[in-house]
């Protein structure tokens, strides 16, 4: 993996700027997919080969849970790991995910179909997110999920195995519920189906393909037989959800053209480029090469729902950002989950938009923004939440006249290592650590 440079390790950043923002780039690879592709590796019969996989803390969290269930992992060198299953027996530590909340619920799932018992948790971020979305249909499914305030709160502990297949229907639109009950559903008697309220990333469904599982997709309704799965290759492409930061960047400069390349073209992952489109931006992704090209563009306000929200549920803090200097006002709703992601990412982009001098509005679901801003520097608290870091060192790359101080920037390296490098060089923006 990546190692951490100087920038990445520092608490706070100060970033100083407002010039053009060109060139071209590679992002870490999709995080949300090389999470997966490490589990399923560990499952599966036989070796894998995972190349392209996020260099950030998160995924190395997995990669290192997986060495607990007896799963041999090796750098293979030149960015690929070797990944040896099937899981040998129960965890015999501890699993300690970090910060990432797709890691411990997707394990979970796992956990949730051995024999054996696991306990997970995560730092002082991951215990506040709630569980009990996965731990009560994980429990309808047979396993025993325990953990604080009854199991909606980490450390969680599961004793798993003898599950029967459910149907299952979540409340909320959520691609990690889904991924848990599948992973599950792989160990169960009987098949396991998820009817989801509005359709999510597909990440699961197509890498159990992958892996030799027999998986069915019916618009929101996915279901899974069980089964072993067979050890393959996988190619990890770059996360869009990094490149939405790249796109903003190029939209809020003066002078802005970045090329970002290599990018995952699946369903539900490049929803934010439909978005920005509305919003009137010059910006073009070829499916065909995963390519996403951006222009400075003069952008209008739009409104966001509920339906809009899972395909862009990681971009709302740099969307939000983008609609600050839109002509207009921006309305966001129906993105209550996103008081419960690594902040109240509600509250702490609120906050983060309102210290660069733009005028916004809270509200139990989403947010009230009044465009036509010119941000100035800020100083912004990042709450432990590595989106709103690199959404305020875009906005402060943009803001003339000053410098701009972002509190928890550590956080930056559960996913994107690096990110200031990208910065400075695409941006000539000056970064520096603060002591």
């Amino acid at each position: 993996m990546t190692a951490v440079s100087p920038l990445d390790a520092a608490s706070s950043l100060r970033v100083s700027g407002a010039g053009p923002a060109r060139g071209s780039l590679h992002v870490p690879g999709d995080k949300s997919i090389s999470h997966r592709a490490v589990l399923m590796a560990a499952m599966a019969h036989g070796p894998s080969l995972i190349t392209g996989l996020s260099r950030g803390q998160d995924v190395t969290h997995t990669l290192r849970a997986i060495e607990h269930f007896g799963v041999v992992v090796t750098d293979a060198g030149d960015g690929r790991m070797r990944v040896e299953g099937p899981i040998r027996h129960e965890p015999d530590a501890v699993l300690d995910h970090g910060n990432a909340g797709t890691g411990i619920r997707l394990t979970a799932g796992v956990c949730a179909g051995l024999d054996g018992l696991s306990v997970l948790t995560g730092d002082q971020y991951l215990r506040r997110r709630p569980m009990e979305r996965i731990a009560a249909p994980l429990r309808m499914m047979g396993a025993a999920v325990d953990g604080r305030e009854r199991g909606n709160l980490a450390p969680l502990v599961i004793r798993g195995g003898s599950l029967q297949g459910i149907t299952y229907a979540p409340k909320e639109a959520s691609a990690q519920v889904k991924s848990a009950l599948l992973l599950a559903g792989l160990s169960a008697k009987g098949k396991t189906t998820v009817e989801e309220v509005h359709p999510t990333r597909r990440h699961t469904e197509e890498m159990l393909t992958e892996f030799g599982a027999r998986v069915n997709v019916d618009g929101r309704r996915v279901t899974v037989e069980p089964g072993e799965l067979a050890g393959t290759d996988i190619a990890v492409p770059g996360d869009p959800s990094q490149a939405a930061f790249w796109a903003v960047a190029a939209l809020l400069a003066d002078e802005g053209e970045i090329v970002v390349e290599d990018l995952y073209p699946g369903f539900g992952r490049s929803d934010f480029v439909g978005v920005l489109e509305r919003m009137g931006a010059d910006i073009d992704f070829d499916l065909s090469t995963g390519t996403l090209t951006v222009r400075s563009s003069r952008l209008r306000a739009v409104e966001l729902t509920a339906e809009d929200i899972p395909g862009i549920v990681d971009e709302v803090p740099v969307l939000a950002m983008a609609a600050a200097v839109a002509e207009g006002t921006t309305v966001i709703s129906g993105a209550g989950d996103l008081r419960a992601k690594e902040s109240d990412r509600i509250a702490s982009t609120a906050a983060m938009l309102r210290e660069f001098g733009v005028q916004v509005a809270e509200t139990a679901d989403g947010m009230v923004i009044e465009g036509g801003a010119r941000l100035r520097p800020a100083r912004v608290d990042s709450h432990g939440d590595h989106r709103i870091a690199m959404t305020a060192a875009v906005a402060g790359a943009c803001a003339a006249g000053g410098t701009t101080v972002i509190e928890g920037w550590d956080s930056v390296a559960t996913s994107y290592p690096r990110f200031a490098e990208d910065l400075m060089r695409l941006t000539g923006t000056a970064a520096e650590a603060v002591a």
